[in-house]
């Protein structure tokens, strides 16, 4: 049921690269975030990379026209590239101003899912705060309901509403 946690019906195991809603363990706070590990993986960050099973994860450089709706100030100080998880291309946003974990041992993670938000260094994520078990998920989030331009009066960016979250990079 929308804005609740009642399930009338289950939906399928999230698959990486979904990007998922969720409460956060850390605070109960409802987040949205892409999953990029599933039950039994090793993830591990070494010097900011992400290593799933023992295979770097490729990063490209970012389609200049994928940033246009960027605000001017976040594009000033971030690094943006595309990350090819073994399922899906998908946008990532640096910090390198901003301390944050950059290096990772191997772990595993039996019946629980590893996700990522690395579009903003306020969120959290699975790198901080661990796995999320599957029981946490509400359900997947597949589209972009409205979007707001913060730096222009919050005036509504028309172009992104009802806009899919799954497109390919």
């Amino acid at each position: 049921m929308p804005f609740t946690t009642w399930h009338i019906a289950e939906w399928s195991n999230p698959q990486r690269g979904d990007i998922v809603v969720f409460y956060s363990p850390h605070d109960e706070k409802r987040l949205v975030k892409r999953v990029i590990g599933l039950p039994g993986d090793s993830i591990e960050l070494r010097n900011d990379v992400l290593i799933i099973n023992e295979k770097t994860v490729e990063y490209a450089a970012i389609a200049t026209e994928l940033l246009r709706d960027m605000a001017s100030a976040d594009r000033a100080s971030h690094v943006f590239a595309t990350e090819q998880l073994p399922a899906r291309t998908h946008a990532v946003a640096g910090y390198p101003g901003v301390r944050a974990l950059r290096d990772s041992v191997p772990s595993k993670f039996p019946g629980s899912i590893f996700y990522d938000g690395r579009q903003s260094r306020r969120q959290f994520r699975s790198r901080y705060w661990g796995a999320v078990e599957r029981k946490r998920i509400i359900g997947k989030a597949t589209a972009v309901v409205m979007s707001t331009d913060r730096e222009h009066y919050w005036k509504p960016r028309w172009d992104r509403f009802f806009t899919s979250l799954s497109r390919e990079l």
